[in-house]
């Protein structure tokens, strides 16, 4: 009988996962564990992979080929890409980091078949996501990729910078998808990671300020995640080690989500105040 961590025998898709960060960690994994896998990105994967094809996830012609060449079966998709906001436009962080991926699972659902799994990176950032739900109903209504991306240019003032709104929209479609996949057998769930040490910190340290990103609450550790460690979490997740687990966002963020939801994070160091007590 073969290990429910085992991925021996089965097709994977992989988007995002060149150079350093999460997806490339999780590719990482999948090959080690037996995956048959293949990637679609701008950047190459760090390991020998089955097929790897150069795919910009804001051309939707490009995405459908790309889907069309490699074919089925896949018993895994994992939506690994994103943008970190500025310096991206709002519109560009949005259709990376959740039309593409609500894209390429349209895409990718019709080739997979029962027992496959779906995983999207959201972003910790994203808590309270659910007081958004209403704000992310008309986008997540959109019938497809050009009109979403109609929607993200006449909503300036919802999208912002892109990058929390998208975020939450991956989970709100999260709850979506995962309902109108189930009776073919697919799950679909996201995780929302915690400060994690990807070529992407940058991007954030430069928007909030190093000092901010570096005294932003790490009840567990006190350092940033790893890619390695969020890796492993997407790869669990689209595993038969979670047969049972669809519309589920898993929060990864070594106990920020804890603490906001028991109000015993204390911010004032953020704040350039001397903590309470």
């Amino acid at each position: 009988m073969a290990s429910v961590w085992s991925y021996e025998g089965k097709r994977v898709l992989v988007t995002g996962g060149g150079g350093a960060g999460m997806g490339a960690a999780a590719v990482r994994d999948l090959v080690e564990l037996g995956a048959e896998v293949h990637v679609f990105d701008l950047k190459e994967p760090p390991v020998d992979v089955a097929s790897f094809r150069t795919v910009d996830l804001r051309d939707p012609t490009a995405m459908a080929e790309a889907v069309s060449a490699l074919g089925g079966p896949i018993h895994g998709l994992f939506n690994c890409a994103g943008l970190p906001g500025p310096p991206f436009s709002g519109v560009d962080t949005m259709l990376v980091n959740f039309v593409a991926a609500r894209h390429m699972t349209g895409l990718v659902a019709p080739l997979m078949p029962p027992g496959s799994a779906v995983v999207t990176i959201s972003s910790a950032g994203a808590f309270g996501w659910e007081n958004t739900m209403e704000q992310v109903a008309e986008l997540i209504a959109t019938p497809g990729y050009a009109e979403a991306k109609a929607w993200c240019e006449e909503h300036p003032k919802q999208v912002g910078e892109g990058y929390l709104f998208s975020k939450q929209a991956i989970i709100v479609w999260t709850l979506h998808a995962a309902l109108d996949l189930a009776p073919k057998g697919i799950r679909v769930n996201s995780t929302a990671p915690g400060p994690t040490a990807t070529p992407m910190m940058p991007s954030f340290e430069n928007a909030m300020g190093k000092d901010f990103m570096d005294k932003f609450p790490k009840p567990l550790w006190g350092r940033n995640s790893t890619p390695e460690e969020q890796g492993h979490v997407v790869v669990f997740l689209n595993s038969d080690a979670a047969n049972y687990v669809t519309g589920a966002n898993l929060y990864a963020d070594g106990g920020f989500s804890a603490g906001m939801l028991t109000s015993r994070l204390d911010f004032s160091v953020l704040m350039g105040e001397t903590p309470a007590g």
